[in-house]
């Protein structure tokens, strides 16, 4: 485990609730290993930049030029000259300025799609842990929202950023050279402006983190109602939903605008400052032209070398906001990748024997959830299963069944004790081969979306349609998959609604049953099913189970009666094992439940599951 279950839950608590950690652009760093691979890239819009730059400020020179000399009939030819300079350099900006945009949109894009395989990679490495604290909304707020503010960024705010930069310090550059006295106002005239950059600046970041997070709130609202339409509906919720997420709406609305608001303030005062400075700085060159210690010429240069500067400060204040957005939104990136797994595979894992027997065993097992410190869920918890053998695990609900499965899967590790595999500590495999070893049948499984055969080869991707078919067949799903229009090839909504409980199970087990797994974990996949349905899942349950380790978590007691170990689990315990003849005959826990569910039902249902 990385660390404590108390210091993951802490640290996946922040990264859920979005917390601002700071106030500067220096979560954009975090973006260099991603914009590394694409150097040549970088550097070619680098180069357009200072070509296209260099075009634009090489016009102001050759106006002064033209001016100083005047317009007469006599200079035709020179005044031509200087136009077709001015066509020449219009020609350079025009093409520097597209590859420009063509490069920077090409790292915009391609850092992005990398960014965004990085972080989802790394949210499916994430075990449950994660996401008993962190929303799935969140989480596809931040794949969505927050990779195309990064993207509006490398993809044009920063490069004009940049661009402007590089304009300002060469046209203070070139004014210097034209006017030290000039530029020296304007320099100081700069320095005014900077100051309500910073203050301005920090306010926008902080509502820029506060609106990501709003409209987080917004998709995880959305995100959760839409999966659970069915259950909104029926219990006809439709209408306070709709307030809901309304009112999630309008807070992310109003944060939205006070941003914009923010925005809109820095931008005019920046504005107002640097123009209003090249006001001043213009009404004094002219007073220089006027005394003769200064040409029209000089003058008309340093004043559109100062519009440039100005402009330049204008635009950078105004892409300030967005790159304090950027920096929220990678802060935000860089918070779900620096999450660690909480189970990690070891440095030199061992290696499981080929092929795998199955057997299992618990030796004195304790187990608290993350968030949930202060109560065991397994507590001295101990099993041993043979290979081959069918245990099924019984008891109360909180009894710590579940948790069993969720221990050997490696979705959480033990406090205490050891759980092996094949003879091999589980902590001492890689995660990815403990499981493959594996197959589950939950209780309510997840069909995705995609075809029948895409759903059955879930198990094994690499599997023959043959294989397929044969799976279905041993899973009693092939006589409906057969009535379908298309058969295997037949699309299913998410999360397979098209389908019947019944059929959903069949396709698990198919799936389960290509995986070939040699230990087998069914938790209650019958409980919710009609007579038919039931008989025909538990005729692909009894197929899947032969020569496979097998755990059972059974509610119903009636699934399960006639296999030969019956462990009944109590307040993460074993409490008792046995038949259910001679549980029944003990008198205790397990009677108990027996009595609860066969008490006036008539003759015990027959069951299907060898034993």
């Amino acid at each position: 485990m990385a660390e404590s279950g108390a210091e993951y839950a802490e640290q996946v608590q922040y990264v859920a609730q979005g917390r601002a950690k700071g106030r500067s652009l220096k979560p954009l760093k975090t973006l260099v290993p991603f914009l590394k691979p694409y150097r040549g890239a970088i550097a070619a819009a680098a180069l357009a930049m200072v070509v296209a730059a260099g075009a634009t400020l090489v016009m102001p020179a050759m106006l002064r030029g033209l001016v100083d000399r005047g317009f007469s009939a006599s200079q035709i030819k020179e005044i031509s000259h200087y136009f077709f300079l001015f066509l020449a350099a219009a020609g350079v900006m025009g093409f520097a300025g597209a590859t420009r945009f063509y490069f920077v949109t090409w790292i915009g894009e391609r850092v992005v799609a990398d960014i965004r395989k990085a972080v989802y990679a790394h949210v499916l490495d994430l075990t449950p842990a994660f996401f008993e604290i962190t929303r799935t909304g969140e989480v596809l707020s931040r794949l969505s929202a927050d990779t195309t503010l990064v993207q509006t960024v490398i993809g044009s705010s920063a490069s004009f950023a940049i661009r402007n930069v590089l304009m300002a310090v060469a046209g203070i550059a070139l004014m210097f050279f034209t006017s030290w006295k000039l530029t020296g106002l304007v320099v100081a005239g700069v320095l005014v402006v900077i100051l309500p950059l910073i203050l301005f600046g920090r306010w926008v970041r902080k509502l820029s983190r506060l609106s990501q997070d709003k409209l987080a709130d917004t998709s995880a609202h959305a995100s959760e109602t839409l999966n659970a339409v069915a259950t909104v509906q029926a219990f006809t919720r439709e209408g306070d939903e709709r307030k809901r997420y309304g009112t999630a709406v309008e807070d992310a609305f109003v944060v939205a605008i006070l941003r914009t608001r923010a925005r809109a303030v820095m931008t005019a005062v920046a504005t107002f400052a640097v123009f209003g400075c090249i006001v001043g700085v213009g009404w004094v060159g002219a007073q220089s032209v006027l005394d003769g210690t200064m040409t029209p010429g000089q003058l008309v240069q340093f004043i559109i070398y100062a519009i440039l500067v100005g402009g330049a400060f204008a635009a950078v204040s105004e892409l300030w906001g967005d790159l304090q957005r950027a920096a929220g939104a990678s802060e935000r990136l860089v918070e779900l990748l620096t999450v660690p797994p909480a189970i990690v595979a070891p440095l030199h894992p061992k290696v499981l024997p080929s092929p795998a027997r199955g057997v299992v065993h618990f030796e004195n097992v304790e187990f608290r959830y993350p968030l949930r410190p202060d109560t065991a869920a397994l507590n001295g918890f101990s099993l041993h299963v043979e290979p081959g053998e069918a245990v099924a695990l019984v008891g109360p609900s909180g009894a710590g069944k579940s948790t069993v499965f969720q221990l050997l899967l490696r979705f959480y590790a033990a406090q205490q004790g050891r759980i092996a595999f094949d003879g091999l500590d589980i902590a001492d495999l890689d995660p990815h081969d403990l499981r493959r070893a594996i197959a589950m049948v939950a209780q309510d499984p997840v069909i995705f979306s995609g075809t029948i055969a895409d759903n059955i080869r879930y198990g094994r991707p690499e599997a023959s349609e043959a294989d397929v078919r044969a799976a279905a067949d041993a899973a009693a799903a092939l006589e409906f998959v057969e009535k379908l229009p298309d058969g295997f090839a037949t699309r299913l909504g998410e999360r397979g609604v098209s389908l019947s409980g019944g059929q959903r199970q069949r396709l698990a087990i198919a799936r389960a049953m290509l995986r070939n797994a040699p230990l087998l974990l069914l938790d209650e996949a019958t409980s919710a099913l009609d007579a038919e349905n039931e008989r025909l899942v538990q005729q692909g349950l009894a197929n899947l189970m032969e020569g496979r380790t097998t755990l059972v978590i059974a509610h119903r007691l009636a699934t399960i009666q006639r296999l030969k170990r019956i462990v009944v689990m109590d307040q993460g315990k074993v409490a008792d094992a046995g038949s259910h003849d001679d549980l029944v005959a003990k008198g205790g826990l397990y009677a108990r439940l027996a009595s609860l569910q066969f008490s006036g039902a008539g003759a015990q249902k027959e069951d299907v599951i060898p034993g």
